[in-house]
Parts: structure tokens; sequence; C-alpha cells
């Protein structure tokens, strides 16, 4: 069985246990019904959707990825990707809220990865945010997605409810399909973060104190271990300065780790993202 066959029976088999059907959108009804969607899921301003359906419309045809998820004939969730230099750039998808915590997600990807490995594509990006436990569990742990930049304010002000209020840092994350972490993923059996598997002295880069506010730490371990918040989310909405003050502690150590070349490779179950020294940066 070849690789095409074997990602496209993972995505089925992801679908079925999530209860959804993921298909490819054409008509311009279907766009419409994907933006408002969307729209249920960000809550742009009024008269400012967060996609034009026109635009769908023209990603679709040319040929980029365009999918609606189904569940009971109802769509109820959306994902665009579009052509990009280095394979697909996945920019958008989610599903109501409802649904969250149910698989779905996962199916989207592995039809996704699918989709792509057909049209001969085999590496996808996307950016999230990294201050959200379970995004980054779910791209570092779940799927075998690897980080490779920190983007500070990378969209600048957002006006939708989710963003609103909040500086757009993210992490751009690469997933290659045809790799032992996406395969592994695929059966749902990704490789676990370990933390100091690499051996040497690992180190704690940033935690959580008493109060929940931000403790820097060390970083200058072979492993380094950077904390976010349990519910970011939350805490934006109820403690919004300390939300900045999380965001600009993360960006500092973790971007900072990231700037001198040192790789994350996982995320562990408890909130923390585990940093290896490259071997050529170890002291």
């Amino acid at each position: 069985m070849n690789g095409t066959r074997a990602a496209a029976d993972a995505a089925d088999l992801a679908a079925c246990r999530a209860g959804v059907t993921v298909s490819e959108l054409h008509r311009p009804e279907e766009m419409h019904e994907a933006c408002r969607v969307l729209d249920r899921i960000w809550r742009p301003a009024s008269g400012s959707p967060l996609i034009p359906p026109e635009l769908l419309r023209v990603f679709a045809h040319s040929g980029s990825y365009v999918a609606g998820v189904y569940r009971g004939g109802r769509m109820v969730g959306f994902c665009l990707g579009f052509l990009a230099a280095e394979g697909l750039h996945s920019h958008v998808a989610g599903v109501d809220d409802g649904l969250r915590g149910r698989h779905v997600g996962f199916a989207v990807k592995q039809h996704q990865r699918a989709w792509a490995l057909a049209r001969g594509i085999t590496t996808i990006t996307w950016t999230f945010d990294p201050l959200i436990s379970r995004n980054a569990y779910f791209n570092l742990a779940k799927l075998g997605a690897e980080p490779s930049e920190y983007l500070p304010d990378f969209y600048g002000s957002m006006q939708d409810e989710v963003n609103a209020g909040t500086e757009t840092d993210r992490l751009m994350v690469r997933w290659e399909l045809t790799g032992p972490r996406a395969v592994a993923s695929a059966t749902g059996t990704p490789p676990p973060a370990t933390a100091g598997a690499a051996g040497g002295r690992t180190a704690v880069g940033l935690e959580a104190g008493p109060d929940g506010r931000p403790v820097v730490g060390d970083p200058r371990g072979d492993t380094v271990l950077v904390r976010v918040p349990a519910e970011a989310e939350a805490m934006r909405r109820d403690a919004p300065s300390l939300a900045r003050e999380w965001r600009r502690a993360l960006r500092d150590v973790l971007g900072g780790l990231m700037a001198e070349g040192h790789a994350v490779t996982g995320f562990t179950r408890d909130g923390r993202y585990v940093i290896e020294r490259r071997q050529e940066n170890r002291t």
C-alpha cells in the first residue's frame, strides 16, 4: 500500500471515529455557508466577515484546499489552505465550540494531509497562538508538527472576539507529511515528548508561580522546559493584564531560545514546551 492510499484510509478512519464528513467545497452557496461557520466561530465585528465568500471561491477554483466539515448534514467546521512556496499553508481551521474535544480537528488535518499527498505536496505549514496549551499539544504532540519560527505580534491588531485586545504572537510549524512523526500520527501513535530525552541537564525556563504569574528561570540547560498557563483563553477574558504578562514572558523565553537556534521537540501533557539545544549550540 503506497503512502497516498494509506493517508486516504487514515483520513477516512479519523472522520468515521469523529462522526463527521470532510469534503472539498466548490459551489458558491457552499462558500457562503463556510463564511457563516467562520463568523460563528471567530465572531468578527458586524459587517466585517472573517473571509469573504468570493475569496474562498477563487481559492477553490485555483486549486487550493477549501474544505467543509459536516455532521448530520450540517456544516460545523471549515479549513482553508492555500498553495505556497513550501507546499501548502493552512491559513484557518475551526469547528463549532460544541465539537471541541471530539477529535474533529484531527479528522480535518488527516483529510488535509491526504489531499496534499495526492497532489505531490509533502509539507504543510501553519501558525497558532503559542500561549494556548490545547493547540500546542494538538499540533506538536498529536500531529507531530515541528515549530520553525516564533513570530511576535504577527497579524497586528485583530477585531474578532477571539483575538481582540491581545497581541497576536504566533508559532509557525512545519508538518512533514511523509516524515515518521506524521506517519505515526496518522495511525494514532505519535512519539511522546519526554523531558530530558536527549540527556544532559534539564532546566526550567518558564514556570507558574504560586500566584499564577509567570516566573522566568534558567534557560541554559541541555533540555529546557517552558510552561504556558492551562486556560490562557479564560485568562485573556478574566485577567487581561496577567495574560499580557504571560505573553511577554513566553515571547522572551520561548521566542528567545528559538531565535538562538534551539529546537522545540515537543509539548508535554502538563503544558510545557520541550526545547533541546542543537549539538553545536550546547555549552
